[in-house]
């Protein structure tokens, strides 16, 4: 295991070296000029110049890319052209909002998905299963930023339960934070709720299709110990693979309803920082991005030896 640990930590550094050059030419070889918009509308070439010279953007693209891959190798991610703070800093400040989002979706998800696959396996071909293919397919279909105008027309706007938008942070209280979180949550949720149940129920269906699951109805286990002790735990690892992905996946749902919502976290800082065109911020806000991304991806193939015993590293 540590061995394993070891070979996929040291593969995460050309990952995210092939990324940082990759992001890196993308910004500078598509349209647009930090300069230009920091300098406003009314200024003249000379203006634009001196900005330009001041944040090194005059300079060739290799000695631009040594410059911040050498202060990137030092722990150093930059400055922000638009905020004027280093980019970690930046980073660190609209980290709460993200990983509170990203946590209370995936929690919403997976108390609300696995029952849902199990029981609609277990009642195959029933009312229920047939609802819950009609729920997935309709939650994969329906855009998320479609979700969130339409959930805050109607609890907010006609009921009056939620905020529309904004975000408290947990030191102010957990539940204004919470109240806040509830809506941009359940928003983000339906589709990863959709996913991870069809997943689930598939992997449960085909478990109840086993030899094991036979002999446990013949000793005449209760059938909630059968699906759960039995069918479910057989059926974990493709479950918690989805998972890993849907979590994941969620890096580019935050950034759609963090700016429906209005709520200040990475998502939100990700779309400012294209907008104006804030090179650093960009890089590094992908770059913490494409850590997260790997690391999720290693903790769930660390969690298939605790599902399967048979799985070695």
């Amino acid at each position: 295991m540590v061995a394993f640990l070891a070979r996929r930590l040291l593969a995460t550094i050309p990952v995210l070296l092939i990324v940082a050059v990759l992001v890196f030419l993308m910004l500078r070889l598509t349209p647009g000029d930090p300069a230009a918009i920091l300098a406003g509308d009314a200024a003249n070439t000379e203006q634009i110049a001196r900005i330009r010279a001041s944040l090194g953007l005059d300079q060739p693209i290799v000695v631009q890319f040594g410059i911040w891959i050498g202060n990137l190798l030092s722990g150093d991610l930059g400055e922000s052209f638009y905020y004027k703070t280093k980019v970690a800093t930046l980073i660190g400040q609209r980290l709460e909002p993200t990983l509170a989002l990203a946590t209370l979706t995936i929690t919403i998800a997976i108390l609300v998905a696995v029952p849902l696959g199990v029981i609609a396996a277990w009642r195959f071909g029933g009312w229920f299963d047939r609802s819950l293919m009609a729920f997935s397919v309709l939650g994969f279909s329906v855009p998320v930023f479609v979700l969130a105008y339409l959930l805050v027309w109607f609890v907010s706007l006609k009921l009056g339960l939620l905020p529309v938008q904004g975000y408290q942070r947990l030191a102010d209280g957990f539940w204004p934070f919470l109240r806040h979180l509830i809506l941009p949550a359940i928003t983000l949720s339906v589709i990863y709720i959709a996913l991870i149940a069809r997943i689930t129920r598939a992997s449960v269906l085909e478990a109840l299709g086993e030899d094991y699951i036979r002999t446990a109805r013949a000793k005449g286990l209760p059938e909630a110990r059968v699906l759960v002790r039995h069918a479910l735990a057989n059926a974990a690892v493709p479950i918690a693979t989805v998972i890993g992905i849907g979590i994941a996946l969620l890096i580019g749902g935050v950034v759609v309803t963090e700016s429906v919502y209005a709520i200040p976290g990475l998502g939100r800082l990700t779309v400012d920082a294209v907008l104006a065109r804030d090179f650093p911020t960009i890089q590094g806000v992908i770059l913490f991005f494409s850590f997260v991304y790997v690391l999720i991806n290693l903790l769930v193939d660390m969690s298939y030896v605790f599902f399967d015993p048979r799985i070695r590293y």
